[in-house]
């Protein structure tokens, strides 16, 4: 079974930059698509970020374009989520989710994907 774990959040200040990693082990392929989601207190989950199995194609939400930067180091095994100047309202909890074996192809429904994170909650205060 493929497991997918996410680390990085936290409480932070506004203004502050976030890290996120997510691993994705047990993988019976070596092509798979990552995405990210986030869901806010009282909100439905959403889509953030979504890379193909090289890094080669990346696509954001329209809603975070420009303000993320989402990487992975297929060395090891890891996919990162990036933010600059985090700001006060910015509290969600962070998802991971993998597509196996999909080659250069990237997804932005949940329901695309197959396996899923924990989450990592990121506290923004002000």
């Amino acid at each position: 079974q493929v497991q997918v774990t996410e680390n990085g959040g936290g409480s932070v200040q506004a203004g502050d930059s976030l890290r996120l990693s997510c691993a994705a082990s047990n993988s019976p392929y070596s092509s798979d698509s990552m995405g990210w989601f986030r869901q806010a207190p009282g909100k439905e989950r959403g889509f953030v970020a979504a890379i193909s199995w090289d890094g080669s194609k990346k696509f954001y939400g329209d809603s975070v374009k420009g303000r993320f930067t989402n990487f992975r180091d297929n060395a090891k095994n890891m996919v990162y989520l990036e933010r600059n100047s985090l700001k006060p309202g910015g509290t969600a909890g962070y998802y991971c989710a993998v597509r196996l074996g999909t080659g250069s192809k990237y997804y932005f429904e949940d329901n695309e994907y197959d396996d899923w994170g924990q989450g990592t909650q990121v506290t923004v205060s002000s």
